[in-house]
Order: structure tokens, then C-alpha cells, then sequence
């Protein structure tokens, strides 16, 4: 047994590990530790980096929510402000009709009265002219003066009658 090589390997390797054991525990022991602390830092940090980026995915949820019904109310106002204002120019283009067809039954009115005014004085001066051809012819030129020169002088008397 003391011949064997293994032996021999085995003493030198438990008294490799006794004599510097000790000083090549503690350095390995502490950058084992080091990097077992590191790995837990960065896991609590990727913990942290989760529940910011699921805070931040909420966020961001509720504020395309709140963006998405400012839009909908957005395009409902729209929509009835459009829906308004098409109601407003109708009833204004109606009033605009109705005025129009008022003005153009006042100018029919107009017409019609200074039609009846033209055929009334037509008819005046046509009586007039018949009145004077039949008295012209019925009746002698002295009888004519006299008729003439009596309504000259009842002329008063009749224009203050008609203007009381």
C-alpha cells in the first residue's frame, strides 16, 4: 500500500487540502457567496423591473382606455353638433323660402293693385271721353257753357263734401 501510487495521491491530496484548505476555502467560499448575492440582487431587480413594467402596462391600459371614451365622446358631440347644425341651416333655408315666397306674394299683391289702378283709370278716361261725346253730340254748344260754367261754380261745395 505505501507502493501504490493512488495512496500516495490521496495522502497528498487530503494533505494538499488541510495545509491550504483554509486559504483557498474562504476566497472560493466568498466569491461563491458574491455571486450567489449578486444573482439574488439581480433577481430582486428583475422583480422590481416586472412590477414597474406591469404598473406601467396598467397605466398605460387605463389612459388608452380614458383616451379611447374622450375619442367616443369626442365623435358623439361631433356628431350631434353636426346633427344640430344640419337642423339649424334647414330651418334657416325653410325661413329663407317662406320669406322669399312672402316677398314674391307682395309683389303679385302690388302688381294685381296697380293692374286694377291701370284698369280703373282706363275706364275712367274711357267714361270720361264717352261722357263728353254723348253730351257733345246730345246737347247745343249754350247748354254746354252753362253746364260747364255751373259745375265750375259748384266745384267748392262738392270737393268740401268729399274731403269731411
Amino acid at each position: 500500500m505505501l507502493h501504490e501510487p493512488r495512496f500516495w495521491t490521496a495522502v497528498a491530496f487530503f494533505l494538499f487540502f488541510i495545509l491550504f484548505g483554509r486559504k483557498i476555502w474562504a476566497p472560493l467560499a466568498t466569491a461563491l457567496d458574491a455571486r450567489a448575492e449578486r444573482i439574488r440582487a439581480d433577481l430582486d431587480e428583475a422583480a422590481r423591473l416586472r412590477r414597474e413594467a406591469e404598473q406601467m402596462l396598467e397605466d398605460a391600459t387605463r389612459e388608452r382606455e380614458t383616451a379611447l371614451a374622450e375619442a367616443r365622446a369626442l365623435v358623439e358631440h361631433s356628431l350631434a353638433e353636426a346633427s344640430r347644425i344640419a337642423e339649424d341651416a334647414k330651418r334657416e333655408a325653410e325661413a329663407v323660402a317662406a320669406r322669399r315666397e312672402q316677398m314674391a306674394r307682395d309683389r303679385i299683391a302690388a302688381s294685381e293693385r296697380s293692374a286694377v289702378r291701370e284698369v280703373r283709370q282706363v275706364a275712367i278716361d274711357v267714361a270720361v271721353q264717352a261722357t263728353r261725346d254723348a253730351l257733345a253730340l246730345a246737347l247745343p254748344a249754350e247748354t254746354g257753357q252753362q253746364i260747364v260754367d255751373r259745375s265750375i261754380a259748384d266745384l267748392p261745395s262738392a270737393l268740401s263734401h268729399r274731403a269731411a
